[in-house]
This record gives structure tokens, sequence and C-alpha cells, in this order.
């Protein structure tokens, strides 16, 4: 594995002084799939996603941002066949009835939406909402997924396993399998993941060593990427910013080498944030994910709790917000916009579909077969 990491930090470096230099990464623009001698009928291709014992018709998770998921479009979501993931730090753990602060961001002048956001999360979970909510998601019959921040964990986890979610999601900014606090005792993702009845999914992490150690704790999906797109600001803020196609390949690289070192246990990559139109989805599965995680498309439903604007838990943060509210408009239901069909051109809408028509053009019918589509360097 030595050998490994060090190749990866040898692989195309760039000089960028005499003191620096860094590695050439590449942003989903700027690649392209290359169509194969072999075309398909769209209809007899499957995009079906499998992680753990549950089967999802689209390799498709919803981003766990207010703006985008509550209860009602997490069902609406799994009976479309993706994943809704519920932020149970958010407004619905919070707040009995939320719509009335939804309603009230929604109408925010851009110069006091950052404040009044950090008003408004500034109220405490209600550990009893926790429970109420992901039971009112699987009363309707689908997969109930739910996120917590690493620093949450540990704190209410027993309500979410209690209300019986299917899936656990610890998704935060960076989160690291080697946390160091001086200040509190970090949460110790190995123990805590052998000790849940429950896959875990974890992330974000952008790098092969980081998903290496992320995919020892035994997690059952790794996150990659930073979790925000169109309305993240992490890389004006901290300076932290992978390129989403060159941090995939990464992390599908670790998977593949976890996979001889583990005897055959496999890691579902899940490509987060970024991808805002259906083709980033495709490239991003021809880097290597096995599904996406995507917020602001779907912010755009006319379901969206945003009604038109999205954030998600960066923009209040109550010392350093990383994100802001975003205007991405309405453009259709959440039907069209994953199944179409589509009155637009510009791959805004039947993000599935699209998906199926590129695997065709490529030769495809399988998810798993896609990874090794050829890509090429394409340049926006």
């Amino acid at each position: 594995m030595l050998r490994i990491e060090e190749g990866i930090r040898a692989l195309a470096q760039v000089e960028i002084g005499l003191g620096k230099a860094g590695r050439r990464a590449y942003e989903l623009d700027e690649i392209g799939i290359v169509p194969a001698r072999r075309t398909r009928d769209p209809e007899e291709v499957s995009i079906a996603w499998q992680i753990d014992a549950y089967r999802f018709e689209t390799p498709l998770m919803v981003s766990p941002m207010d703006s985008v998921v509550s209860p009602k479009t997490a069902v609406a979501v799994g009976e479309l066949g993706g994943l809704g993931v519920l932020d149970l730090e958010g407004l619905w753990t919070r707040y009995e009835d939320p719509e009335p602060l939804l309603a009230e961001i929604r109408e925010l002048d851009d110069a006091a939406a950052t404040k009044r956001l950090q008003d408004i999360y500034a109220a405490p979970i209600k550990e009893e909402l926790i429970g109420l909510r992901i039971e009112e998601i699987r009363r309707a019959g689908v997969t109930t997924a739910a996120r917590l921040s690493p620093q949450r964990t540990a704190q209410y986890h027993k309500a979410v396993i209690d209300a019986g979610v299917d899936i656990f999601v610890i998704r935060g900014t960076t989160v690291s399998a080697e946390h160091v606090s001086g200040r509190a005792e970090p949460l110790n993702l190995k123990q805590f993941i052998y000790d849940l009845d429950v896959p875990v999914v974890v992330g974000g992490c952008a790098t092969y060593t980081a998903a290496l150690h992320l995919m020892r704790t035994g997690a059952a999906g790794v996150l990659v990427g930073f979790g925000g797109g169109s309305g993240h600001t992490t890389r004006s803020v901290l300076g932290v910013a992978v390129p989403m196609a060159s941090a995939v390949g990464d992390v599908a690289a670790a998977r593949r080498d976890y996979l001889d070192e583990s005897g055959g246990r496999y890691v579902h990559v899940i490509a987060d944030g970024g991808m805002t139109h259906s083709g980033d989805i495709a490239k991003a599965l021809a880097c290597g994910a096995d599904a996406v995680m995507v917020g602001s498309p779907l912010a755009r439903a006319a379901e969206a709790p945003g009604g038109g604007y999205h954030w998600g838990s960066e923009a209040h943060h109550n010392e350093l917000p990383r994100g802001e509210r975003v205007n991405v408009g309405t453009i259709g239901t959440l039907q069209a916009i994953l199944q179409g069909p589509s009155s637009s051109s510009d791959g805004s809408m039947n993000l599935m579909g699209a998906l199926r028509r590129t695997m065709a053009t490529s030769g495809y019918t399988e998810l798993k077969e896609f990874q090794r589509v050829e890509v090429v360097v394409a340049p926006h």
C-alpha cells in the first residue's frame, strides 16, 4: 500500500513554484465519456444499485439538506427508486412545524440570509422528533436513511437506531478515521460501526489514503467530496478543494485495493456534490462511483421544501459559515427531474433517463460494467 500512496503523490506532479509541486487534478466538466463501437437500446439498460440488503432502481442518494429533503420528499424519492437522506440536525428535528420557517427563509433578503439562518438553526435538537420523523418515512414503506454529523453521532445515534433507520449516514465536510482532539473524546468510527446492526455510509473524503482508512472502519459506503456544490463556499473560506473526477478516481482505487486487502469486502463509492446536470452524474459513475449524492438538481423540484432556494448545513454554521442560500429556481416535478419527460435541453431534467442513454451509447447495460468505460480529458 505504501508504494501505491507514493505513486499517487508522484503522479503528474506540476511545479507550482521552486519549493512546491502539486498533482494535476480534474473536475467532472474537464473529462468526456467515449462512445463505443457497440451501442445498446436504452430500455435494456439497468441502472439499479444495491448496497447491503437494500436495492434501488436508481443509483441516487439525495443530499441531507433541508431545502431538498423533508419526510414527505424522502418518501417521494423512495417511491421513484432513489434514497432520500433526512438531516437529523435540521429544521425537522428542531421544530415540530418547520413550514413557517421554511417560508421565511424563502423570503429573506440575500444580505440577511446567513445571519437569520444562524438564528433559526440555533434552536436545540429535540430527540423525540428524531424518532417521529424516521417513523413518518418508515410508515410509507420506503427505505429510510438519516444523517448525523460526526460531532453529534455519539449523542443521538441510539435514538436513530431505536427508530428503525435502515441506512445510517455520518456526513461532514471532511470526515477522517483518525480525528484528533484535545477537548473531547473523538468518535471511534471503527468501534461505533462494529456495534451497529445497520449499514453505515460515511464521508466526505477526497483522497486515496483517507478513503482507505474509512473503508477499514467497516463502513458500507464512503462519500467522496465535501458535500456541496452550488451553495458551498468551502473553497473560498478554507481553501480546501479537490476536483471531483480525480477524487472519485482515487477513492475507486482505494476500493479496489481494500477489496484485495480485506479478502473480498466491497465498499461502495458515492460521489457527493458538484453534480448539477445529468452528464455530471454519468461522468462521476464513469470515474468509478457506484452511486451519486445530489442536492441542487432536486432543490429545483416543485415539491422541494426550499421552494426554489437551496442551502446546506454549512450555510448556518454558528462560527464559520461555508455556504450560502442560493436561488436555483423551480423547473418541474420530482418525477420529471428524475425520470422525465424533459422539457429542457440543458441536462437538468430526466436525470436517470439521460444516464441510461449514456450507458447505451457507450455499450454498457450494467453500472458495474460502465465503470470501465473509456474517458478522455476534454477541458470545458
